[in-house]
């Protein structure tokens, strides 16, 4: 095939993606579906029709959609950022000697069956409680400097600044009952390495991180390629670190619903309660006309459902694996 007819054939799949996003995006955006996050009152005053989607592939082409440009904070996708920083300093065997890698049907804030279980260890780093057992993980003997470490590692990765939402840390901080229940049952049971308010503080400021659609992509894509950032063409992360990442992401990165997204979507991805979705396509769709070679998504949905996904957000997303026969396995 000669290099001309190669080109049309990638224009003609740009051209089918863009159409694809534009017309989904259109047709879920101004749907009734779902609201914001009410328990935190900042988050409960977002617009619940905000839609956007970030599409990255590895030679850097970016197909942007819908409300691209909105900011929004990580949420609970900021535990996969801070298990993959904790293991850079700590190794996954040490992280893990603290915090299990066991699925749960559980609400993402649940305390029952933690603490009904036997062993009284964190089932996973994507739920809550595992969550506050990273963030005392995290290198640094201050909340500030774990803090730091964290955001210089996002950073690295989407190659910009990020800064932290004062009125969305200020609003959860205020709000924090379960949360700061939650840790003072991990104290007492010797599964923090820092006290309550120092893990809290840490915790809830790296939510509060704000980032877009696009910041997620690129995320995303580096995950997809176990580390490796194929625009700057830097290792970022350890490979054996981003696999283990990958795996709590699919089989525990969708709160209590991610044996579903699993079986019905199934790719690596987290969700965040202010409606982020990051996503990781791996380079194993052989001969496929556009993902051969993997991609980053980044998705926003504000409107969230009853385990904290964002409903339009995976509609559109199952949608996109649907028509464009994404399998992984």
């Amino acid at each position: 095939m000669g290099t001309q007819q190669l080109d049309n054939q990638q224009l003609n799949i740009d051209y089918k993606v863009d159409h694809f996003f534009e017309e989904k995006i259109a047709y879920y955006k101004d749907q009734p579906s779902g609201e914001c996050a009410q328990y935190i009152p900042e988050l409960k005053n977002v617009n619940p029709n905000y839609l956007a989607c970030a599409l990255l592939l590895p030679d850097g082409k970016i197909h942007l959609h819908g409300d691209y440009e909105i900011p929004f904070t990580l949420q609970s996708i900021s535990k996969v950022i801070s298990f993959i920083a904790a293991c850079m300093y700590k190794g996954p065997s040490y992280v893990l000697d603290w915090v299990d890698v066991e699925p749960t049907g559980d609400p993402f804030n649940s305390i029952l069956r933690f603490e009904l279980k036997d062993k009284q260890k964190p089932f996973n780093p994507m739920i809550n409680a595992g969550a506050l057992t990273v963030a005392s993980l995290l290198p640094g003997t201050t909340p500030t400097e774990k803090i730091q470490g964290v955001v210089h590692l996002l950073s690295s990765l989407i190659d910009k600044n990020v800064t932290i939402n004062k009125k969305v840390f200020e609003s959860e901080w205020e709000t924090a009952y379960r949360n700061r229940a939650l840790a003072n049952f991990l104290k007492e049971h010797n599964l923090l390495a820092s006290s309550v308010e120092d893990t809290l503080f840490t915790y809830i400021n790296l939510c509060s991180v704000e980032i877009n659609v696009e910041d997620l992509a690129k995320i995303g894509l580096i995950l997809s390629l176990d580390g490796f950032d194929p625009v700057r063409q830097i290792q970022i992360i350890p490979a054996p670190i981003v696999r283990l990442t990958k795996i709590l992401m699919f089989t525990c990165g969708m709160y209590n619903s991610s044996g579903k997204f699993a079986a019905f979507i199934g790719l690596p991805a987290k969700s965040g309660v202010s409606g982020g979705i990051l996503g990781a396509v791996p380079p194993s769709l052989r001969h496929h006309p556009l993902l051969s070679d993997g991609c980053g998504l980044g998705i926003y949905g504000p409107a969230i459902d009853e385990n904290g996904n964002s409903i339009k957000g995976t509609r559109l997303l199952e949608d996109f694996i649907q028509v464009y026969d994404i399998k992984i396995f």
